[in-house]
């Protein structure tokens, strides 16, 4: 795919921002780069947990505190509503663990991925209410569901919504053909949003579980509750912010890497049996295992079952029976490996004929409901547009998720369709909908009518922090990047460039023989290993496109050869048989013209 490189280079006075703030220089840049200001640098560099904001600066928080309060006080059961995603699964047991130490009695439901779609309905709440409950606290989930609120309180029930999804709106025609938004907040006993207009709350980039917490959070503090029991509800956040592909910036950075820090160590009997059944027992836990190992199993349950086995997991105070549940979930995420690579491949070979739509809208027949997120996703990582895939369901209905791109509001650009869905939610980046089969041709129509995105919003731009000699990539400048951790969406890694870059040799290696191995000498001299962990097979066309087979055979066999590539990169240490030693790890790479 062709891409877009820019190389930042803002001009800041490195130097004495370096000696202020006790950093290299390169920090520094690598901080600026990423949008912060100088009286920002002090928080980034240092913040703690005790730097988030008061949680009664959140709207509805104090409303809710005092319904729950009530609650606890009584001894009543409160129904917590939850999603099937890891930001439901963890916000659900967030609240769940909370309650249960205020004395309370939660009750979780959460709805079925196929029977029910996503959120709370009135199918629960009448369950609900005949369980003879006539408490109920959402969480991940009830912003969209002003109809469902109406329903649950002229029975006369007590509901409380916790969310972090974008606040449903409509356009009201005014005089002189203007418009003036309108927000629709259902009519809870109590709303903790930050998203809320009239929030006061100054960091709004939390996910569901990051709400809960920061309501938990308040309880926990006027009921004498020791910090010390805010641990597994750290990592319970930390994870779900991860997963839900928050931006780890402000507090979102601050949940994740105190949560990250106390999951490394013991983190009680579920998450244990989780890390060992990966083979993470131990090890100092990432972005990486959270995103790409622990998280997508958590998912799986909710995805092709249900989410019991997950909570199961992680209610369990049995060593055996806990990894049996963990074994299970593990499995279960093998499967959707399957189903989701079965699936892009279909996805693929339909967006052929859609080529010329700058958003694509596809059907794809015989897939699984629970995959169509993560399959939109891949094909929007393969062709750079705006994605939603669509499953048939019974009556004529389809279930869509969508994907976009940053240049693209997919929430905001469907609410301007949203007279053909008969569900909706979603924010800027990602979107549900189910709606009649028979209207999906309109909306794919209608979308790209009404498409504003132009062909160099289509690109990736592919960002680099600073154009570097492998000299400077050392283990004292890697372990200077540390302080930037933890790495992810919103504060990526530092990514870092080496032009007219001669391609000394290279191998294919690994158990799987997936991962290219590379021995690079940058133009003055220097000599360093590197992997990439892409497609290899494209990378050697490339080379042999450009400079022919002779060529790419003596590169491959370590012989002197003309290939002159440009890397991004970033560094690492690669520790074997105890030797340790600077490696990089390509990311991007492109032939010197």
């Amino acid at each position: 795919m062709k891409e877009q490189w820019i190389l930042l280079n803002k001009q800041v006075d490195y130097k004495s921002l370096s000696e202020k703030y006790n950093v290299p220089s390169v920090i520094i840049k690598l901080m600026v780069n990423r949008g912060l200001c100088e009286e920002d640098m002090s928080g980034y560099l240092h913040n703690d947990i005790s730097t988030l904001a008061n949680p009664l600066l959140m709207k509805g928080v104090k409303e809710s505190a005092d319904i729950l309060m009530k609650v606890a006080t009584n001894r009543e059961r409160i129904a917590i509503v939850s999603d099937y995603d890891c930001d439901g699964i963890f916000s659900g047991m967030i609240l769940e663990t909370g309650l249960e130490k205020i004395g309370a009695v939660p009750v979780m439901y959460t709805p079925d991925r196929v029977t029910d779609g996503y959120g709370i309905n009135k199918r629960l709440i009448d369950e609900i209410y005949n369980q003879g409950i006539n408490y109920i606290i959402t969480c991940d989930n009830g912003i969209a569901a002003y109809d469902e609120v109406v329903y649950a309180k002229e029975l006369g029930m007590t509901v409380i919504i916790t969310d972090h999804h974008e606040i449903p709106f409509v356009n009201e025609s005014q005089e002189n053909n203007e418009f003036e938004v309108k927000y629709i907040i259902p009519p809870a006993d109590a709303v903790c949003n930050p998203k809320q207009v009239d929030c006061d709350y100054p960091y709004k980039g939390l996910c569901g579980a990051g709400v809960a917490y920061r309501l938990i959070d308040y309880m926990y503090s006027i009921n004498d509750i020791p910090f010390e029991e805010r641990k597994i509800l750290l990592q319970y956040a930390a994870i779900a912010t991860i997963a839900d592909i928050m931006e780890l910036t402000g507090e979102n950075r601050v949940i994740v890497k105190t949560g990250l820090n106390y999951l490394s160590g013991k983190s009680g009997i579920g998450l244990e049996a989780m890390k060992e059944i990966n083979d993470l027992s131990g090890k100092r836990i990432s972005v990486y295992h959270i995103g790409f190992v622990l998280g997508p199993c958590f998912n799986a349950a909710g995805r092709l079952e249900n989410v019991k086995p997950a909570f199961n997991l992680l209610r369990s105070d049995n060593v055996e029976q806990a990894r049996e549940y963990a074994a299970n979930l593990k499995n279960l995420n093998d499967e959707r490996k399957i189903l989701t690579e079965e699936g892009v491949e279909k996805g693929i070979k339909l967006i052929e004929g859609y080529s010329d739509d700058k958003v694509m809208v596809i059907i794809i027949e015989d897939c699984h409901e629970s995959v169509a997120g993560i399959i939109a996703g891949r094909i929007k990582e393969i062709i750079y547009k705006p994605v939603i895939v669509f499953t048939k369901v019974e009556n004529g209905m389809c279930k869509g998720s969508g994907r976009s791109i940053p240049a693209y509001d997919m929430f905001t650009e469907l609410s301007a369709c949203k007279d053909l869905f008969e569900k909706f939610g979603g924010h800027a980046m990602a979107a549900g909908i189910t709606m009649k089969e028979e209207y999906v041709d309109e909306l794919r129509r209608r979308l790209n009518v009404n498409c504003r995105l132009e062909p160099k919003d289509m690109i990736p731009v592919v960002r680099i922090d600073a154009e570097v000699l492998f000299r400077h990539m050392n283990e004292n400048i890697i372990n200077s990047l540390h302080v930037m951790e933890p790495f992810g969406n919103g504060n990526p890694k530092p990514l870092f460039c080496g032009r007219n870059i001669n391609v000394k040799r290279a191998s294919i290696i690994g158990r799987n023989r997936k991962i290219l191995k590379l021995v690079l000498i940058d133009q003055i001299g220097d000599t360093i290993e590197a992997v990439y962990f892409g497609e290899y097979e494209e990378f050697l066309s490339m080379v042999e496109d450009r400079y022919g087979r002779g060529e790419t055979d003596k590169m491959l066999s370590g012989a002197a050869n003309e290939v002159r590539m440009a890397f991004t990169f970033y560094p690492e240490i690669n520790e074997y048989n105890g030797l340790r030693r600077v490696q990089l790890v390509i990311q991007n790479y492109d032939i010197i013209s």
